[in-house]
C-alpha cells in the first residue's frame, strides 16, 4: 500500500512514517499541499494521505476532486486541536488520528484502507466458477473484459485478478470512464504538458504512466468516447502513449482490466463502440452474475457488512436473525452487492435488539422491503416505520425539493451531523451530500456540525 505524508507537525508524522514502514506500506513524503499535488501529478501515485491537520485541507480536497484524484485524506494532529479536527472532517477528511501516533491505530488505518479496496467475498458455485477462472488467468498479461449488472463487483474482482497477478507488486490504478467528461478524459488517462490547454498549468502524468508496471483498470469503458477509443486502441496495440501537448511518445507496460455493465457486442451495431477496440480487450471475459443468481453468498456478504459498520460505527456486533436472512433473500438485488451492502450498513444503524432483525432493514427512501413486515413487529424500529408511513401522506402539495431537503437534514440529525454515515443512509455519494448541504448553508440553513443536531436532545 503507497502511503503519502504531507507536512512535518514537528517530527511526529515522522514517526508516523516508520510505524508505516514497519507495517509494510511504501511511504513518500511532501512538506505542502502544492508538494504532495505535485508528487500525484508526477503519476507516482497513493493510496492514503495523511495530512497535517493545520494545512489548509479544504484546498487540498478541492484540488484532488478538480483533478479527478481519488484517494482518502487522513488528518493529523496534536490532542487539543479540536477545532481543526472538526474543520478538517468538514472539508473532506476521512478520519483524524491524534498525535503521537499510536502504532495500533496507524495498522488499524492501513489495514481499512486495504479492506477497503475490495475483499472478494464468495460462496456459491456460480460465483466460485467465475473466481476459478480469474485466478487461472491471473498470472498472464492479457487484457481482462469484466463484464456484470452495476453493483456486482466488478472492480474488487479487478482488484484480485491483480493481486493474484506477477504484477501485484506494482500500483493498480483505477479510472472511472463515466465519471470524467469527455473533454477532460484524455488528459486524465495520457496526461499532459504544461500549456498543452487552458488550465493546463503544470505537467500531469496520465493513469497509464501511473501505472506503469502494473495494472490500469479502465471502470465502465462503454462510456468512453468514440473518438478517444482510437488513442486508446494505439495505447494497447503498440504500447506507448502520447501525452496531451507531447511532442514523443512514452513507452508504458501495463496489464489493462477494463469493465462494463453493458453488452458490448451491442454497442458495437450501434456505432457506439470500436469493435477493433472489444477485440483488444475481450481477450478473457470475466462476467460475474447478479447477486440473485447466487444466492449463498447474501448471508456471507451480509454478515460481513454487518461486522464491518458495527466496528466502523462502534457499535456491538450483531447476527442477522432468521426472519432478517429471509427477506434478504426474498429481495430482487436490483443493485446487487452495493445495494446489499448499503442496505446492512442502515440495518447497523437502526438495530436495537441483540439481533440484526427484519424491522431494521429499510430502503433508501424510508419504507420497508416488506410491508408485511409492520404489522408483525413491535418496539420502536416499528413504531419508527409508523411514523414515516404517517409522514409519507403529509407529502401531497410540496415541491421535490422542499421534501428532499427535509429528509437529507433529518437524517443528518440521526447520524449526528456524521456526513458519511448520512450519505450511506440516503444511498447517495459524500460529494452530493456536501454540494447539498452547502447549498442549503448557503439559503441560510442551519446544518449540524459532526457530533451536533438542529434537535437539542
Amino acid at each position: 500500500m503507497r502511503l503519502l505524508i504531507t507536512g512535518t507537525l514537528n517530527g511526529q508524522l515522522s514517526q508516523a512514517t516508520k510505524i508505516a514502514l514497519d507495517r509494510g506500506a511504501q511511504v513518500s513524503h511532501a512538506e505542502t499541499i502544492d508538494m504532495a499535488l505535485t508528487h500525484l501529478r508526477a503519476g507516482r501515485g497513493a493510496d492514503l494521505m495523511m495530512v497535517d491537520v493545520k494545512l489548509d485541507i479544504a484546498k487540498l480536497i478541492n484540488a484532488l476532486e478538480t483533478e479527478h484524484i481519488t484517494l482518502p485524506v487522513i488528518a493529523c494532529g496534536v490532542e487539543n486541536d479540536a477545532r481543526a479536527a472538526v474543520n478538517a472532517i468538514r472539508a473532506g477528511a476521512k478520519e483524524y488520528i491524534p498525535l503521537p501516533p499510536d502504532p495500533e491505530i496507524i495498522a488499524a488505518v492501513l489495514e481499512a484502507v486495504v479492506r477497503d479496496q475490495g475483499t472478494l467475498i464468495h460462496r456459491d458455485p456460480a460465483m466460485s466458477n467465475v473466481v476459478q477462472l480469474a485466478n487461472q488467468i491471473a498470472p498472464s498479461d492479457a487484457s481482462v473484459l469484466i463484464t456484470g449488472e452495476s453493483g456486482t463487483g466488478k472492480e474488487v474482482l479487478a482488484r484480485h485478478v491483480h493481486a493474484k497477478s506477477r504484477r501485484t507488486s506494482h500500483p493498480f490504478v483505477s479510472v472511472n470512464c463515466a465519471a470524467i467528461p469527455d473533454n477532460l478524459l484524455e488528459s486524465e488517462l495520457f496526461g499532459h504538458e504544461k500549456g498543452a490547454f487552458t488550465g493546463a498549468v503544470a505537467r500531469r502524468i496520465g493513469k497509464f504512466e501511473e501505472a506503469n508496471g502494473g495494472t490500469l483498470l479502465l471502470d465502465e469503458i462503454s462510456e468512453m468516447d468514440i473518438r478517444l477509443q482510437a488513442k486508446l486502441l494505439r495505447a494497447i496495440q503498440e504500447r506507448v502513449i502520447d501525452r496531451v501537448g507531447g511532442a514523443k511518445p512514452v513507452p508504458i507496460d501495463i496489464r489493462i482490466i477494463a469493465t462494463s455493465n453493458r453488452n458490448l457486442a451491442d454497442e458495437v451495431r450501434a456505432g457506439t463502440f470500436r469493435e477493433d477496440l472489444l477485440y483488444r480487450l475481450n481477450v478473457i471475459n470475466l462476467q460475474i452474475p447478479p447477486l440473485r443468481e447466487r444466492p449463498q453468498d447474501i448471508d456471507l456478504l451480509a454478515a460481513h457488512f454487518a461486522d464491518k459498520y458495527a466496528q466502523a460505527n462502534g457499535l456491538p456486533q450483531r447476527k442477522l436473525s432468521t426472519s432478517c436472512s429471509r427477506h434478504l433473500h426474498a429481495n430482487n438485488w436490483d443493485g446487487n452487492v452495493r445495494e446489499l451492502e448499503n442496505t446492512i450498513h442502515r440495518a447497523v444503524l437502526l438495530a436495537t435488539g441483540v439481533e440484526i432483525g427484519a424491522e431494521a432493514l429499510r430502503l433508501p427512501d424510508g419504507s420497508r422491503m416488506d410491508q408485511t413486515i409492520i404489522g408483525m413487529a413491535s418496539g420502536p424500529a416499528a413504531q419508527a416505520v409508523m411514523a414515516a408511513e404517517g409522514v409519507t401522506r403529509t407529502l401531497v402539495g410540496r415541491t421535490v425539493s422542499d421534501v428532499e431537503q427535509e429528509l437529507i437534514l433529518e437524517t443528518l440529525d440521526h447520524c449526528l451531523g456524521n456526513r458519511t454515515h448520512a450519505a450511506n443512509i440516503l444511498g447517495i455519494s459524500i460529494r452530493t451530500l456536501r454540494n447539498k448541504l452547502k447549498q442549503y448553508s448557503e439559503d441560510g440553513v442551519e446544518i449540524p456540525l459532526p457530533g451536533d443536531s438542529r434537535i437539542a436532545s
